[in-house]
């Protein structure tokens, strides 16, 4: 069975209803007052933490994921039924990301953890709420809001606190099945494991924590090449990077300092992040007699004196031990591994955002000018007015005019030269410009 660690597919919360527009009609009661309902609220699309799932195979066989809409209010201040939410589980360790903008929507790493992830529209309210001492029989009702929807791409990453690292055959998948109770598949050739494994391991003092051995990396792996990315996006979660190294080296010792330099070089290309996390160098294959020798080399002693070795065997089991004792002492202090979104999100919190008044106009909203006394006005904020209020009733004629001054389009038609009689169309309507 193939390990699904991406899937793409759609999201599309519900629309909310709309509000009515009802009069009561009762026997000896003349003019009743307004009596209608508002809309119910559009179900939402909720993603769910699950730590009994392993795949997004699920996720990668359906294409779209759709909550109910609300239903329209009634007569007599009956509300409209709010549309039912879609929930859809996912295994621990998923990111969602909107393809559109390429920004990470949620992070879902705890069982049970709920993330809303399109939020259902509102529902409009009815005619009943606009009665007031001046408009005792308001026509004016809203539309339902319409629900939030996305193109989304779903990563799965490992939740690990240690990742193993190397070149292929650097013998990764024998050391973690000698210090776990994982069983990867092992064999003398590149790329035996495709996909990442999992072992939870045990130190001295009874610690124990999650190791992931993970594809190996190649040069160029940053851009995409052999495994690239797949492999490189799992270890943005790891406290730890054990960078295991077949210290027998393939033809000499110049091969043991280059290959360590190359995945170090392809770690820092693919994110800064990544080459600052804390090192262990793992020295395997031990119990081979060119590793002992290229042990010796002052070449090779020299160039890791500053970092932190420790030579081990994972086909025999040799100081598997100590390596199991230093990890979980490093992990007492070791920070928590922030990826680069998480960064990033705490960078745009910092952003400072300009306050608009009233009469400024909305940094979106465009007014164009057609050409033979035509105009145009479009923008995000436009067209939740335009959405929000149709003009299917004098009454709300009136408000969407009201809302269009209020966010500044009239003072700007004015300043571009608009003249009585001009036609300004918004989205499908078109209306006549009064001066």
């Amino acid at each position: 069975m193939k390990f699904i660690d991406v899937a793409r597919f759609k999201v599309k919360a519900g629309k909310g209803g709309d509000g009515a527009v009802s009069f009561l009609h009762e026997l000896f009661v003349a003019n009743g007052g307004p009596n209608g309902g508002d809309g119910g609220d559009g179900g939402s699309v909720i993603f769910i933490g699950d730590s009994g799932k392993h795949s997004l195979l699920d996720l990668k066989l359906q294409k779209i994921y759709a909550a109910e809409d609300g239903e329209k209010g009634g007569i007599k201040n009956m509300h409209g039924a709010n549309g039912n939410d879609r929930t859809i589980k996912v295994p621990l360790g998923t990111v969602l990301i909107d393809e559109k903008t390429n920004s990470v929507l949620a992070d879902i790493n705890h069982d049970k953890q709920m993330v809303i992830l399109a939020k259902g529209g509102k529902g409009g309210k009815g005619n009943a709420r606009f009665a007031n001492s001046r408009n005792k029989a308001p026509t004016i009702f809203e539309a339902g809001e319409p629900g939030e929807n996305y193109e989304v791409k779903a990563e799965l990453k490992v939740l690990a606190d240690v990742g193993f690292i190397g070149l292929p055959n650097a013998g990764k998948s024998t050391l973690l099945r000698a210090i776990s109770n994982s069983k990867p598949e092992v064999a003398d050739y590149a790329f035996t494991t495709l996909n990442p494994q999992l072992g939870t391991a045990k130190a001295q003092n009874g610690d124990t924590f999650v190791v992931a051995d993970l594809p190996g990396l190649i040069e160029g792996a940053s851009l995409g090449k052999g495994l690239g990315h797949q492999f490189l996006k799992h270890i943005e979660r790891c406290r730890i990077i054990c960078h295991v190294i077949d210290w027998s080296g393939n033809y000499g010792q110049e091969d043991i300092i280059k290959n360590y330099e190359m995945i170090r070089k392809e770690l820092h290309n693919y994110n800064l992040n990544l080459d600052d996390r804390l090192e262990i160098i793992v020295a395997n294959k031990m119990d081979l007699d060119e590793a002992q020798i290229n042990d010796l080399e002052e070449v090779i002693k020299n160039y890791f004196s500053n970092k932190k070795v420790i030579y081990v065997s994972g086909l025999k089991k040799e100081n598997t031990q100590q390596l199991l004792n230093e990890i979980a002492k490093e992990l007492k202090t070791a920070p928590k591994a922030l990826p680069i979104w998480e960064l990033e999100k705490e960078k745009a919190a910092n952003k400072e955002f300009k306050l608009y008044t009233f009469q400024d106009l909305e940094e979106d909203i465009e007014v164009i000018n057609l050409g033979n006394g035509r105009w145009q006005v479009t923008g995000e904020t436009v067209f939740k007015i335009y959405q929000k209020n149709p003009i299917t009733t004098h009454d709300n004629l009136l408000l969407f005019n009201e809302k269009l001054k209020k966010i500044g389009v009239y003072n700007e038609l004015r300043k571009r030269g608009a003249k009585k009689g001009d036609l300004v169309k918004v989205f499908d309507y078109e209306l006549e410009w009064m001066g």
